[in-house]
């Protein structure tokens, strides 16, 4: 299911401070709180697409921090508009690869929680070892959430799923790179109105009658 297009946002909005790139975030990472209000806890989306888990979970956690990331500037700079409009002083966006940002940046046991969301399944087989959730990815979630913390692993592709679920066993019976128990259930939620969707692909995903994968992980030692 691809991506649709999104409404222009007016150039000249000013996105200061919400809309980073990769050399707008803080290196050394102990600094990320200077991105926020407030110094709280950072739990971060990966592939933010237009922003609508952003919106809920920072009204709904005000105790935390989101920082989202979108390779795809048109959509960050979206996401980063409605932020900043609806007045969220606990969420910003990077319009950057999200892989380099675990990568290079984020240091051990720093993070509450990793949101992974309808990542693009690159279908052909050729082309799948450009998928999101790949064992180098998948090392870094499992070193930087700290114990306690969860990965949000949620799909409409079965295949995308059972793969990846197929990858972190064989990483955890390798060694202890992915120290990671699951997969636990997440309930299907009900949603009472057109928006109250997790992201858009679970909104499109849910309305066409189409099944969506959900699974969590937690890192041991919480």
């Amino acid at each position: 299911m691809g991506r649709r297009a999104v409404r222009n946002v007016h150039e000249g909005l000013d996105l200061t401070g919400k809309l980073l790139s990769f050399d707008d975030l803080p290196n050394p990472w102990e600094n990320a709180a200077s991105l926020f209000d407030v110094d709280r806890p950072l739990e971060i989306e990966v592939g933010s697409g237009k922003g609508l888990f952003l919106r809920r979970a920072t009204a709904a956690n005000p105790e935390h921090n989101f920082l989202g990331i979108e390779v795809a500037f048109k959509y960050a700079r979206f996401a980063a508009a409605n932020l900043l409009r609806d007045g969220r002083t606990n969420g910003v966006i990077a319009a950057c690869d999200a892989l380099r940002v675990f990568r290079e940046l984020v240091p051990d046991a720093s993070l509450e929680a990793v949101h992974v969301y309808f990542p693009d399944p690159w279908w052909k087989a050729r082309h799948r070892k450009r998928r999101v959730l790949n064992e180098a990815f998948l090392a870094d979630v499992g070193r930087t959430l700290r114990p306690g913390g969860v990965l949000h692993f949620w799909t409409d592709v079965e295949e995308y799923y059972v793969s990846t679920l197929e990858i972190i066993d064989a990483m955890r019976a390798a060694s202890p790179r992915l120290p990671l128990t699951g997969p636990h259930p997440v309930e299907e939620p009900e949603s009472e109105h057109d928006l109250d969707f997790h992201t858009h692909f679970e909104r499109r995903t849910r309305k066409n009658g189409e099944p969506v994968y959900r699974s969590e992980f937690v890192k041991l030692g919480g």
